[in-house]
């Protein structure tokens, strides 16, 4: 059973959070950056980690694994920020998301992909737009417009709108 929308191959950047694997279609990812410094914004939620400045602009840089409920870990030599593109009411807008590491870019046909599982109606899985597999592992596949709830984005718009860009 395939994911009704995914009905050809797709390319995705795979990235490890909590060691799991996890994917964003390729066509949403802008670039993968070293860590970096995070300049921290006050009264944010505790996952919006603050901004950087790519190239003179404000990107905000948002910790998944926080909004993801996951323990928060030291930083490595892989940690890195994926720069993402995201819609934000009709308005493409750029978003850091910190990983534990990058992977690979790999490319799943659509039989490869299993719609993301109903767990009751407690847990929320519409950020999930399916289950990959790859050998013997799951991946995660997250639809990056669905990964925050629209309040979320709107803050991350106001951080943006705010702070302006960066001089250099």
């Amino acid at each position: 059973m395939s994911v009704p929308g995914i009905t050809q191959t797709s390319q995705y950047l795979t990235f490890i959070l909590d060691q799991e694997i996890y994917a964003m279609d390729i066509n949403q990812v802008r670039e993968v950056l070293d860590f970096t410094k995070i300049t921290k914004v006050p009264r944010m939620p505790d996952f919006i980690k603050g901004v950087i400045n790519l190239r003179g602009g404000v990107v905000p840089v948002v910790d998944l694994r926080l909004k993801f409920g996951m323990a928060q870990v030291e930083r490595t030599v892989d940690t890195c920020i994926i720069i993402i593109e995201i819609n934000i009411q009709e308005t493409l807008t750029l978003l850091g998301i910190m990983a534990d590491s990058v992977q690979e870019v790999m490319s799943m046909e659509p039989d490869q992909i299993e719609p993301a599982p109903k767990i009751g109606t407690r847990l929320k899985t519409e950020f999930i737009k399916g289950m990959g597999k790859k050998n013997d592992e799951f991946i995660i596949i997250l639809d990056s417009d669905k990964v925050f709830s629209a309040d979320e984005l709107t803050i991350v718009q106001e951080v943006e709108d705010a702070i302006g860009p960066v001089q250099e």
